[in-house]
């Protein structure tokens, strides 16, 4: 009987936006447990050796993590198997580099290059609003984030704006009709269209 949780995982059941190469080796990363799903992620690893191409083998990804090169939402993270998701921001400062994590068009994740005050900020998708302790109101997003003290404006399925540094929610976009949106799962994952109208 295996016990707790898996610690490897496969080159042909990794997934298959990574696109690792089937023949280049047995294993894959694993992800760390994380704030995003083992299947909607992409670990410094991979981002590193494969999309950046910023090291070649395993030892020199661990190098560039261990020296705390690579920010991910404005904290140091030395584990390279660190899961980067969706809408996080990744950044080098020793390249003066800033990318943001979104979809292309074939549900694969792309570096997006961005300004320095940019990076400052992140969008996140409201998943539950809720009230806690005492009544007090709370909302968790997509990359697990609790926020307190959410506008009351905010439902499920809107946006918040959040500022990296301090965590504060900035302003928000309502899940409406009219509105921009980019389709984070399914078959058209990726693409970018506007809402016109919601099914109850």
């Amino acid at each position: 009987m295996a016990r707790g949780p898996k610690k490897h995982l496969k080159r042909m059941f990794a997934p298959s936006h990574w696109m690792l190469d089937k023949l280049k080796g047995r294993w894959a990363p694993m992800p760390s447990a994380g704030p995003h799903k083992l299947r909607e992620c992409l670990p410094l690893i991979v981002m590193l050796r494969e999309r950046l191409k910023y090291a070649l083998t395993y030892r020199e990804v661990k190098m560039i993590v261990m020296q705390r090169l690579i920010k991910v939402d404005g904290k140091v993270r030395t584990d390279m198997f660190y899961p980067a998701g969706f809408m996080d921001v990744v950044q080098i400062e020793k390249t003066k580099e800033n990318f943001r994590l979104l979809y292309d068009t074939k549900a694969r994740f792309a570096l997006h290059k961005i300004s320095t005050e940019e990076a400052s900020y992140k969008l996140c998708r409201v998943r539950k609003v809720f009230r806690g302790l005492r009544g007090t109101p709370y909302c968790t997003t997509h990359d697990g984030r609790t926020l307190r003290y959410p506008d009351p404006e905010v439902k499920s399925n809107d946006t918040v704006r959040v500022e990296i540094p301090s965590g504060k929610m900035l302003d928000h976009v309502k899940f409406e009709a009219g509105n921009t949106a980019m389709i984070r799962g399914g078959n058209n994952m990726g693409r970018v269209g506007t809402i016109m109208h919601r099914e109850r």
